[in-house]
C-alpha cells in the first residue's frame, strides 16, 4: 500500500465511513470502550474475607512466583488480641512497582488464600516513580470491599472495576480438572460474599454432584497420600506374597 492508499483509509475515517472491508478498524476511545473479558488481568488488588480480615498472610509465595521480580512482601506475625489476618502471620509490608509488572498473574495462581487478584483497570499513568511503586495501603480493597480509586487512575471507563475481579482465579478449575467446573472452591469477599463460577461453566445438579464427588474424593486421596480405588492396591491389581499381579 502506498501512501495515498493509506490517506485514503484515514480520510474515510475521518468522514464518517467505512474501510472496503465494511467495518470500523478503530473505536472512538476513550467516548467508547471495549467490554472487558472475565479473565482480564488489570492492576491488583488485595482481598479482605467477607468478616474484614484480610486475606494475604504474608508467606510470599506471590512474590518468590513473580517472573518479573516486582512484587515484594514481608510478613509479621499477628497480634493475638487484635488480629489482621485469620492465621498466625499477615502481610505487613505489600508492594507492587508496575513499572516491572507483566500481568502474567502468576501472583494470582501461587496465593494459597486467594489475597491477590486482578481488575479489569488498565488505564493508569505516572507522572513519577514512586507513584508505580503501589503500597499495601493502595492496593488493599476499602471497607466496602471495593478497589480504591488513586488519582492517577482511570475508573471512567463505563465498567464496574470491582466486578470479577478474582475472575481468572474462579475460571482455573482445582487441580486443572474439568471435573470440578461450576464448584465453589474459593472463599467469600467483603462486600460481595461468594461469587459465583465463571459464567458459562456447567451448572446443573448432576454435574454439581458429580464434581462434588471428585472434590471429596481428592480431599481425601492428599490426606491419606495414596489414591486406593479399590482397597487392592495404588495401582487396582491384586498382589500376591511375591510381588506378582493376579
Amino acid at each position: 500500500m502506498g501512501y495515498l492508499d493509506g490517506f485514503k483509509v484515514t480520510f474515510k475515517k475521518w468522514a464518517g465511513t467505512r474501510t472496503d472491508s465494511g467495518r470500523r478498524v478503530t473505536m472512538e476511545y476513550p467516548e467508547q470502550v471495549r467490554p472487558k473479558p472475565v479473565r482480564f488481568h488489570g492492576r491488583h488488588v488485595l482481598n479482605r474475607y467477607e468478616d474484614g480480615m484480610e486475606k494475604c498472610i504474608g508467606c510470599e509465595l506471590c512474590a518468590g512466583v513473580c517472573p518479573a521480580r516486582c512484587i515484594y512482601v514481608r510478613g509479621a506475625d499477628n497480634d493475638p488480641e487484635d488480629p489482621t489476618s485469620p492465621g498466625e502471620r499477615f502481610g505487613f509490608v505489600y508492594e507492587i512497582n508496575y513499572l516491572r509488572c507483566i500481568h502474567c498473574d502468576l501472583c494470582v495462581e501461587a496465593c494459597p488464600t486467594e489475597a491477590i487478584t486482578e481488575t479489569k483497570l488498565f488505564e493508569f499513568a505516572f507522572t513519577n516513580r514512586d507513584d508505580a511503586i503501589y503500597t499495601k495501603d493502595e492496593l488493599l480493597v476499602g471497607d466496602d470491599g471495593r478497589p480504591q480509586e488513586l488519582p492517577w487512575e482511570n475508573w471512567a471507563g463505563g465498567f464496574d472495576p470491582a466486578e470479577d475481579t478474582s475472575g481468572w482465579m474462579r475460571a482455573t478449575a482445582p487441580a486443572g480438572d474439568h471435573r470440578f467446573e461450576g464448584v465453589v472452591g474459593w472463599s467469600g469477599e467483603l462486600g460481595y460474599g461468594v461469587r459465583d463460577p465463571e459464567g458459562g461453566q456447567p451448572l446443573d445438579a448432576e454435574r454439581r454432584a458429580e464434581a462434588a464427588r471428585a472434590l471429596a474424593h481428592a480431599h481425601d486421596v492428599e490426606s491419606h497420600g495414596h489414591d486406593d480405588h479399590d482397597g487392592h492396591g495404588h495401582d487396582g491389581h491384586d498382589h500376591d506374597a511375591a510381588g506378582g499381579h493376579h
